[in-house]
């Protein structure tokens, strides 16, 4: 079978589909793997170290389009993409299947089995194919950096013969797993962090790194089957408003990692709460791609609000690319050699498997997620 590895062509897109570690274990499944010719280079992989590990480099990106029997890559890809694939191929990338419909309509229309890594189930078995969660992991960590940099302050204690000076406070709002990473990084650099999220079964996740969590009686609120937030009710919305308002005065640093699954992001930090914070704070809204978190949020911007610096830097983990790039590769061949037939050398999508249920979005001229077919 063959697998066909994309260069990526988002503007800012620094991370790469495929490490040559990860193709080399492909090429020992019997996979035969084609790169596109520089498609490693901004992880300072060269065509080179894929062609050592068992890789044939090809330039011709219609071709390889167009013979490949498998096509990864990173982003969605460009509609005008799709109908040069073959039929029957198996397409594996982020999709936003929700709000890419006409992408979604012309991977039926060819004949496409594409699979959407955002679908995958939150599942045991399926977490070492989680690309949300690894890259949301460096997200946190980049939000923290991001917006140490911009604040004016140092974030832990010093105590210096000129005198002490206290560690800086950071809020963080949204304590999935980008947020508990966020947590972890701000202690690790000696803040003084609090969170809040509306599902109080992760107060004991966020004690245990040793922040402290904001209480705000919201009433009724919980998580999904998969640990997603519950959408709040319009009333929840503005106690969670008017308690988050009081952390947020107080915070040097406010990180705001809130997002709903196939919606776009809640806007939890308004004007007014802005004009109430420390002139010279920051806010770091990690939603800005999805709508943002924050009101005046822009994406790829710093905006001045009240004086407080509003970060709305889209494609954090971008940012740190050599690690997303390891960890999304990694996420790519367990997903690959998870339904890899070893005596075949093909990969079999098992129509009744719960992790094939979840994230194929078509396949044999169909939509065949429930879920997005009902849109």
């Amino acid at each position: 079978m063959k697998i066909a590895v994309m260069k990526e062509t988002f503007e800012g897109e620094t991370r790469v589909p495929l490490i040559p570690p990860t193709v080399e274990k492909l090429v020992k499944l019997g996979a035969q793997v084609e790169i596109e010719s520089g498609m490693g280079a901004t992880c300072r992989y060269g065509d080179a170290d894929y062609e050592n590990v068992g890789a044939k480099v090809n330039n011709d990106r219609k071709g390889m389009l167009q013979s490949a029997d498998i096509v990864l890559r990173l982003r969605k890809p460009p509609l005008e993409e799709v109908e040069l694939m073959k039929k029957g191929c198996i397409h594996i990338s982020y999709l936003d299947p929700f709000n890419e419909l006409d992408l979604v309509e012309k991977m039926k229309e060819c004949s496409i089995s594409c699979v959407s890594l955002e679908m995958l189930p939150r599942s045991t078995v399926a977490q070492k194919m989680d690309v949300l969660s690894s890259q949301a992991n460096l997200g946190g960590y980049m939000a923290v950096i991001i917006g140490a940099e911009q604040l004016d302050k140092i974030l832990p204690m010093m105590t210096t013969p000129a005198g002490t000076i206290k560690p800086s406070r950071v809020f963080i709002i949204g304590v999935g797993v980008a947020g508990l990473q966020a947590i972890a990084t701000a202690r690790r650099l000696g803040a003084r962090v609090e969170a809040f999220d509306t599902r109080p079964v992760v107060e004991e996740q966020v004690k245990s790194l040793g922040a402290k969590f904001v209480k705000i009686d919201l009433g009724k609120t919980g998580q999904t089957k998969d640990g997603y937030a519950v959408q709040l009710t319009p009333e929840q919305i503005q106690k969670q408003k008017d308690g988050m308002a009081k952390a947020c005065v107080l915070a040097d640093i406010v990180i705001t990692t809130a997002q709903l699954f196939g919606r776009p992001a809640p806007r939890i930090v308004d004007r007014p709460m802005i004009a109430q914070m420390q002139p010279g704070s920051v806010i770091v809204d990690m939603a800005v791609e999805s709508g943002g978190n924050v009101e005046g949020s822009e994406l790829n911007q710093i905006v001045d609000i009240n004086g407080v610096r509003v970060i709305g830097q889209g494609n954090l983990p971008s940012q740190v690319a050599r690690n997303a790039s390891d960890m999304y590769s990694n996420n790519l061949f367990n997903l690959v050699s998870e339904f890899w037939d070893a005596e075949e050398k093909t990969l079999t999508l098992d129509p009744e498997d719960e992790i094939v249920v979840s994230c194929v979005i078509t396949r044999g001229g169909a939509i065949v997620n429930e879920t997005i077919k009902n849109l």
